[in-house]
């Protein structure tokens, strides 16, 4: 059984990247920031991979061992976010998200399902 905050914690992410997944799909400002990050070719992918381990978040409500891989996934994703950033001259400010969502899912992944 889940604690309610991490469900809510759960559900958060999980919207976040229902989101930013889709964006990668329908967004112009999501096709030149994958441009800015020189990753315009894997724009595509990482919105499919970004949709699925949402889903994956939510099915681990049910079925722990899917959200621990899905939380994982993402927190990976998010440490070569960070990684992409701090090649291309981020600011902090903007590398800010990639380092939240990077924490949340490490939390999510070792504690939460």
């Amino acid at each position: 059984m889940v604690a309610p905050l991490n469900s809510v914690l759960i559900l958060f992410s999980a919207l976040s990247f229902l989101g930013y997944g889709s964006a990668c799909f329908l967004s112009a400002y999501m096709k030149r920031e994958f441009e800015r990050y020189r990753l315009a070719s894997q724009r595509t992918l990482v919105g499919g991979l970004q949709l699925c381990a949402a889903i994956g978040l939510l099915a681990g409500l049910s079925q722990p061992w899917m959200g621990r891989a899905a939380s994982a996934g993402l927190a990976l994703m998010m440490l070569v976010a960070v990684g992409v950033r701090i090649i291309i001259k981020d600011s902090l400010p903007q590398t800010t998200p990639a380092l939240f969502y990077l924490a949340l899912n490490a939390y999510l992944s070792l504690a939460a399902f």
